[in-house]
């Protein structure tokens, strides 16, 4: 049976939610106030985007795409009115506001915690299916007491980001079943799943999905979560099957340099490794700077004070693990970057001087 619990607080039919008064923090206002919708029968939401490679913006999304996305995600990992879950995701959002749809549509519990880096801190029992971003995986494996926790946990689904080689490596080695989602607010969260594995992750269409490229080699999704219309998307993809691809980064970031198009997103999963070791626990960005003899040169951004002693150290062993067309042209350091309201690097803000 569906029932919503915050601290120590139960709401199940709509009566419940229509006595809330007020009070409660904005997440949680958030998501009573989005239930009561829900539960009155409300067909159409608002919900912005999350504003990765451009400014946020508004767009409709109807009951029945959200009760397609949950109802697909549920014969996925074949969930059942049993199946606790645990939303730590804030509910402005549209991850965190499928985490209730899910709830009422499988029709079983849901617990509500504040969105914070490791929901887990003050807790002692697991519940049945999450979805975390990842930073929170991070925090949680970092800690003892939590990592137990997400050991028991049956299904884990990691978004909003994709998961580093650290990241991935952590979770196999801790035997952690997780898996990587592949969606946008347009599709009305994921619409594909890869397990988090060594290599490449195989991304696998939820049930009813299509899928196809564009002349660019861009993903475009039909689905009913996604809505009548074919959404095309920015993403690159290798298209493995009808139902299996692989990611390779966004349209808009690739460079061309020279004539060779380089994936920024594949080149920080391969240098990753490098740079966590130079630089611990600095972010860090590819980008394609304007060129006169290359049309664009890659350049590399690190979250740091300017430091050029480690530009020779960084290049060196970076060459290691990249081809001579592969490494950066010139190294940037810039103290503080920008973020969306969503946790993702805003690329074009964070460059140095912007």
């Amino acid at each position: 049976m569906f029932q919503l619990t915050f601290e120590n607080q139960v709401f199940s039919s709509l009566s419940d939610f229509e006595l809330v008064s007020g009070g409660f923090p904005p997440y949680a206002q958030a998501a009573l106030d989005f239930c009561k919708a829900w539960l009155a029968g409300q067909e159409q939401f608002v919900q912005h985007t999350s504003g990765s490679t451009g400014i946020p913006k508004p767009i409709g999304i109807s009951r029945k795409q959200m009760a397609a996305s949950a109802q697909a995600t549920g014969a996925f990992f074949r969930a059942q009115s049993k199946t606790h879950l645990l939303c730590c995701l804030n509910p402005e959002y549209i991850a965190g506001k499928m985490m209730l749809v899910r709830a009422m549509v499988w029709d079983c519990p849901v617990e509500l915690v504040e969105p914070s880096a490791n929901p887990f801190e003050m807790r002692n029992k697991a519940p049945d299916f999450i979805a975390l971003v990842p930073m929170q995986a991070e925090a949680i494996l970092r800690d003892p007491h939590s990592l137990a926790l997400l050991k028991k946990i049956k299904h884990v689904i990691i978004g909003g980001a994709p998961v580093s080689e650290s990241l991935k490596k952590s979770l196999m080695d801790h035997g952690i079943s997780a898996w990587q989602t592949y969606g946008m607010t347009e599709t009305v969260s994921h619409i594909a799943l890869a397990k988090i594995q060594a290599g490449h992750l195989e991304y696998h269409t939820l049930p009813d999905v299509k899928i196809g490229q564009d002349e660019r080699g861009a993903l475009w999704v039909l689905s009913p979560m996604s809505g009548p219309e074919k959404i095309q998307t920015n993403d690159l993809i290798e298209m493995k099957s009808e139902s299996l691809f692989w990611w390779l980064g966004r349209a808009d970031f690739v460079i061309n340099s020279g004539g060779i198009k380089l994936f920024p997103e594949l080149l920080e999963q391969r240098a990753e490794p490098i740079i966590g070791r130079l630089l611990p626990g600095l972010r860090f960005f590819f980008f394609g700077e304007k060129d006169q003899k290359l049309g664009e040169r890659l350049i590399l951004i690190v979250e740091s004070k300017l430091n050029p002693q480690l530009e020779s150290d960084l290049l060196r062993e970076l060459g290691t693990v990249l081809t001579k067309f592969e490494l950066p042209k010139a190294i940037y350091f810039n103290p503080k970057f920008i973020f969306t309201p969503t946790g993702k690097i805003n690329r074009q803000r964070s460059l140095p001087n912007q």
